[in-house]
């Protein structure tokens, strides 16, 4: 722990001082960059140097029990200050943990239907309500990019960006096969029926995030079909954008402009590939755990909604709750935090 705590006040000492020189002071970028580092270090730094200041009071009160007159409140203040190292030394763990860079980006969140048919579209129409009712109470921004309803006002298929500093690491324990047990409106006997829909959430990517070269992108612009297939352009403003090297394809054709249908589609592939080679990287490096929270999985089934019973079960970490309707309301917090803290967990261990 000394030898940590002792890189991170020398790392933080050398940014101090870099941001300190008149060419960096000139260079807006590379100031702002080294200042963003400064100040993801300064916490660690203040409990570092809260850790060593205790262990510079553990050290007296030692030399101060040889003292008998001093003695018994020696031991008070060794007991004290023995407790409080612990205590720090676990919040040291947890700050010294990697943070996933990902972490403070905007979100693309895509919701989509799966098995059972209508009430499917319906339950990935509730999903995206309740994402938004939480966006909305953590101040982030949702702006739909795309969307495909059903027959009844349920959701096919619906890609939203959501804006605010650090969104993806609230929304990114979200991935995953969401699993519904209700009693669908159309059900005239009273059945329970189970539906599904998958949720995947990526980090909005930059330009200086991933390179896209010209040349490895095919777009087709073709006449769009509209809400649901209600009405029908007139004009060839919808865009499909492929990318060649991962067989990657967006369509966009909410907007009545092509540009914008085109600007919504980059971002989209955009976020797609940043995801797309992160995975990979870590892959590569071996950091892709099997028990990792949040892994971005599609196909693993990551929670259940029961109506009847009305509770709310997530499968990653064995985690029931009983207050579904206000989960559905987007109170998410206690999910979000129980993921968050597993995920930390993990990661601590891993570190050890």
């Amino acid at each position: 722990m000394i030898d940590k705590i002792n890189s991170i006040e020398e790392k933080y000492n050398n940014l101090q001082e870099e941001l300190s020189k008149p060419d960096v002071m000139n260079d807006f970028e590379r100031y702002k960059s080294l200042n963003e580092e400064l100040k993801r270090l300064m916490p660690i730094h203040e409990k570092a140097l809260e850790y060593k200041k205790t262990l510079q009071t553990i050290e007296e009160s030692k030399e101060l029990l040889k003292d008998e007159e001093l003695k018994e409140l020696a031991k008070e203040e060794l007991k004290e200050a023995t407790e409080n190292l612990e205590k720090i030394e676990n919040e040291l763990k947890i700050l010294l943990i990697p943070k996933d860079p990902a972490d403070e980006k905007n979100v693309i969140l895509e919701i989509r239907a799966g098995t059972g048919g209508e009430e499917a579209a319906l339950f990935a129409s509730d999903l995206f309500r309740m994402y938004t009712r939480y966006a909305e109470n953590k101040g982030f921004k949702v702006e739909i990019m795309e969307q495909s309803l059903s027959e009844t006002g349920g959701i096919k298929e619906i890609i939203a960006n959501i804006k605010g500093k650090g969104a993806y690491s609230k929304f990114k324990y979200e991935s995953g096969t969401h699993r519904v047990q209700r009693i669908p409106t159309t059900e005239s006997q009273g059945r329970i029926h189970t539906s599904a829909a998958t949720v995947a959430v990526l980090p909005e990517a930059k330009d200086v995030d991933v390179e896209i070269k010209p040349e490895d992108l095919r777009i087709d612009v073709f006449r769009a079909s509209g809400h649901g297939g209600q009405h029908v352009n007139t004009t060839d403003s919808a865009v499909r954008i492929t990318h060649i090297p991962t067989n990657t394809v967006v369509s966009c054709q909410d907007e009545k402009s092509q540009l914008k249908n085109k600007d919504k589609a980059m971002r989209i592939l955009k976020a797609r590939l940043y995801e797309f080679y992160r995975k990979q990287k870590e892959q590569e490096r071996a950091k892709e755990r099997k028990q990792q929270i949040g892994s971005g999985d599609r196909s693993e089934r990551i929670r259940t909604y029961n109506f009847p019973q009305g509770r709310v079960t997530d499968h990653r970490i064995n985690l029931t709750l009983y207050k579904l309707d206000s989960i559905m309301e987007g109170d998410l917090d206690e999910l979000v935090d129980a993921l968050t803290l597993e995920d930390q967990a993990s990661k601590l261990k891993e570190e050890l």
